[in-house]
């Protein structure tokens, strides 16, 4: 009997423990992923210059047709049922979006925009309210409430980071995928899906092997990021309302 692709697409703002996510699906048997497809596409048409810009394009795909064609085509690996997307809704600038994913089970993660401006700040790059995807998320949000006629799934970084277990179990449950709790540990170290840029952002994450809380200190902006702030905290705030919460 021929098993039935799930295809999710996890639209998720950078900087949100989005790498983290790939590795605990990634640590299923069951599941392939792939890490922001639409990355090249998104560099070599708006020509913005991120780190690793030139390796990046030089890399990758950067046909928006057909990277899009690819993401709903055959799975990058044989003997799997599942496929997790990890999607930045500000790379989607090209002639594709959301509505162009109607087979995809979509889900959403979210963070306070203060943390992940401050997390931009401490890798010293510059950063725009645009760059976050904070407003796009929230229209995309508002697409799956109107078509689906239900909330979607939407997790906080930080409820994720206390509660792994309970919130991955909510989260699978939500896909109508089942729970696996190799979803809990991985391997330390790059793997051969990461993106080329990984060099440059996953110096922390490749030495997880699992979700930890930390200790996270109130982010010290300064006045221009107060401004980027100030300009995505209402989305976020929208999303955050209508996120997911464990049973207590």
């Amino acid at each position: 009997m021929t098993q039935k692709t799930v295809r999710i697409a996890m639209w998720s703002g950078p900087r949100n423990i989005s790498t983290a996510m790939m590795r605990s699906f990634g640590a299923r048997k069951d599941t392939c992923v792939s890490d922001e497809p639409f990355y090249g596409a998104y560099l070599k048409q708006t020509g913005i210059k991120q780190p690793m810009f030139r390796e990046i394009i030089e890399d990758m795909d950067c046909n928006w047709q057909t990277v899009h064609a690819a993401m709903n085509g055959a799975l990058p690996e044989g003997g799997k049922s599942i496929w997790y997307q990890k999607h930045m809704p500000f790379q989607m600038t090209g002639p594709y979006s959301i509505l162009d994913f109607p087979k995809h089970r979509h889900a959403f993660l979210i963070r306070d925009p203060a943390y992940v401006i401050a997390s931009y700040a401490a890798k010293r790059i510059e950063v725009s309210a645009s760059d976050l995807g904070y407003e796009k998320q929230w229209d995309y949000v508002q697409y799956c409430c109107d078509r689906d006629g239900e909330v979607p799934a939407i997790f906080d970084s930080v409820d994720i980071l206390a509660e792994p277990e309970a919130m991955l179990c909510l989260l699978c449950q939500k896909l109508g995928i089942p729970w696996d709790s190799a979803m809990l540990n991985w391997k330390a170290g790059y793997r051969d899906t990461d993106g080329i840029w990984a060099s440059h952002w996953y110096n922390q994450v490749i030495e997880t092997t699992g979700f930890s809380p930390g200790v996270s200190k109130p982010p010290v902006l300064d006045s221009a990021q107060q401004k980027i702030n100030a300009e995505c905290q209402p989305f976020y705030e929208k999303m955050a309302l209508l996120k997911m919460a464990a049973a207590a």
